[in-house]
């Protein structure tokens, strides 16, 4: 209910008006990182400017210096927000396989088919002469490999995969040759799908299937079970 002002009439709640400031904020930001984003993409860092980005979110200038301050922090900070999202998306597209073969093809088609990582590497890049906006990049990174993680354990644990590695290295060393295979990719000019053989190939055989390893007659595990004897086998990544 809103506050009784000298005139007698309601004046807006306060706190209303600080949640619906921040709402709108949020909003304007989002906007933002979507057009950068794409100009970013489209035109790359030195092509792209305040101008460009603010008209192509309908927004002012000002704005964009009010919630990023400068254009590089909103390179960087565009670029770990597509991340994160693409890393929902591949957990999201492997979350329906049921073999480790079918859950890694999954993960390395989704990577391989847009240019996110390749965006991202530049934001790494980038980070290297402007150590202030490393934080943001370490915060993303460190998110992709706790996400991947959980996301890998879950899908052990589902399924009954045995791993070698545990799920936090996995994760890492899926994201590590993912981002090596692709920025390669992008700078000798291969296409997706042969990006996502390479990068099939790198990881190579990631864990071993409940059918293979009950023909085997090797009851499956989790990494950290030391109640039965080491494989050879990989793990699956992410």
């Amino acid at each position: 209910m809103g506050l009784e002002t000298a005139s007698g009439m309601s004046a807006p709640d306060p706190k209303h008006a600080v949640r619906a400031t921040r709402s709108a904020g949020r909003k304007m930001r989002s906007l933002l990182l979507d057009a950068a984003s794409r100009l970013f993409k489209e035109r790359g860092l030195s092509g792209t400017s305040i101008s460009d980005i603010a008209a192509a979110a309908d927004a002012f200038p000002s704005q964009i210096t009010y919630y990023f301050r400068t254009k590089e922090a909103l390179f960087v900070e565009a670029a770990s927000r597509d991340m994160l999202y693409l890393a929902r998306a591949t957990e999201q597209a492997a979350l329906n396989a049921h073999t480790p073969r079918d859950y890694t093809r999954a993960l390395a088609e989704t990577v391989t088919a847009t240019d996110t990582v390749a965006f991202f590497a530049e934001a790494l890049t980038l980070t290297r002469r402007r150590q202030d906006l490393a934080p943001l990049v370490e915060r993303t990174i460190e998110r992709l490999h706790s996400e991947g993680a959980r996301a890998y354990a879950g899908q052990v644990e589902r399924h009954g995969w045995r791993s070698l590695r545990a799920p936090e290295e996995s994760s890492r060393r899926f994201w590590a040759i993912a981002i090596g295979v692709i920025v390669e990719g992008f700078a000798m000019g291969r296409g997706s799908e042969e990006m996502c053989r390479e990068l099939l190939r790198a990881l190579g055989e990631q864990a071993t299937s409940t059918s293979t390893s009950a023909n085997d007659g090797t009851r499956l595990r989790l990494v950290g079970d030391h109640s039965t004897s080491s494989s050879t086998d990989g793990e699956t990544s992410t």
